[in-house]
């Protein structure tokens, strides 16, 4: 019985030290890593050198690969995309150098990045699996005008309080408060539009938001710009809204500053309401129209617009303040303080306007209204936005 004992003692100790060799074995293998990385974007196409390494060198080729994952930086936009490159160290090298493109531009943007992601290595584990890469904008504003004149708005009205608001002081736009809606929409967001909708176009610069409209094709559309919106982060009910910017011109050329029922996702267009704060269409630089669309009585859309026009200038050479007071009983439209249009909400088939809305900032280019881009439209064109302001009673 006492050899017994001893013998399974004996296989269990064996037993323990095949573990933990197997175990030593598999931890023995060299560790790849790749690291962060930040480069300037450059005004045209140049490689880009990623540095691979390994933790110790082998004796056997060991293989592994690489993907990229587009951030605000798109594959076959700002960078080479890498599809499951195979990178290759021989016996005794310790590091690989991948060369991909950045191909860079003079437009002035934010700060973009995307992610490269090493996956199924052979004969090595991987520590760190993924590395972020930051394309530094180094484009200046070169071909944006922004007017240092123009007519501005008070931080305060009697009787209402500021209830929110941004200025567009930060380095970037603040996503805690703006979403970006990217692509063409359903059928040109349901006007034919031509532009394809990019994050990219939209930037910081001097204290205003800038929206651009670029002729350049992408994903198969001639033009890019951004359309961007509070929904989900920002809506309200009743007050008064300041918006001050300047704005863009030229055939094809439509920018607007616009709110849509916070119910949008699930309502949809018309039922949700719509109120234009601003609209232009730019052919008439010197005219803005106020306008809002719902559903009537037998679901059809229904629309009602007023507009009023500059007495000299365009709304381009310098800042104007577009705004709206709203309440359960109307809404009127304002340019620099002045009333120029009204609507009774107080009929019942116009429910729609006594619920929470969000804001949409965008330039569209082209589309059945206002018609398309020719030969006289100017690009880049754009919307710069001071600040927006939302005010609501004490």
């Amino acid at each position: 019985m006492k050899f017994l004992w001893v013998v399974l003692i004996s296989l269990l100790f064996t037993s323990c030290d095949d573990g933990d060799a197997g175990s030593e074995s598999q931890n023995d293998l060299p560790v790849i890593s790749i690291e962060d990385l930040t480069v300037e974007e450059g005004d045209e196409s140049k490689p880009l050198f990623l540095s691979i390494r390994l933790s110790k060198p082998s004796t056997s080729p060991i293989a592994v690969e690489l993907q990229s994952i587009d951030g605000t930086a798109i594959g076959g936009v700002d960078y080479e995309a890498v599809n499951n490159k195979q990178v290759i160290f021989e016996p005794g090298d310790m590091i690989e150098e991948y060369r991909l493109n950045i191909f860079g531009d003079k437009d002035p943007e934010q700060n973009e990045f995307f992610t490269l992601v090493l996956r199924n290595a052979t004969g090595a584990d991987i520590s760190d699996s993924s590395a972020s890469v930051t394309l530094l904008n180094d484009d200046t504003d070169t071909d944006v005008f922004i007017p240092d004149n123009g007519n501005t708005s008070p931080l305060s009205y009697p009787g209402m309080t500021l209830i929110w608001q941004d200025e567009f002081d930060g380095p970037t736009i603040n996503e805690n408060y703006w979403n970006f809606e990217i692509g063409t929409g359903s059928n040109g967001w349901g006007n034919n539009e031509s532009q394809f909708y990019l994050k990219e176009n939209a930037y910081i610069s001097d204290g205003h938001l800038v929206i651009q409209a670029r002729n350049e094709n992408y994903a198969g559309r001639d033009y890019t710009s951004t359309r961007m919106t509070t929904e989900g982060k920002f809506d309200f009910q009743y007050g008064r809204v300041d918006i001050r910017a300047a704005l863009p011109e030229g055939q094809g050329i439509w920018p607007a500053l616009w709110m849509l029922g916070a119910n949008f996702s699930s309502a949809g267009w018309p039922f949700c309401g719509e109120i234009d704060i601003m609209e232009l269409v730019g052919h008439e630089p010197d005219r803005v129209h106020g306008t809002v669309h719902w559903a009537d009585q037998n679901g059809n859309h229904a629309q009602y617009g007023g507009s009023t026009k500059l007495n000299f200038g365009t709304f381009k050479q310098k800042f104007h303040v577009f705004s709206i007071i709203w309440n359960a009983n109307r809404i009127t439209w304002l340019l620099d303080d002045v009333p120029y249009h009204e609507i009774d909400l107080t009929p019942a088939p116009l429910s729609e306007f006594r619920a929470p809305y969000f804001f949409i900032f965008n330039v569209a280019v082209g589309g059945n209204w206002p018609g398309y881009p020719d030969a006289s439209t100017v690009f880049p064109q754009q919307m710069i936005v001071d600040y927006i302001r939302v005010f609501q009673p004490e």
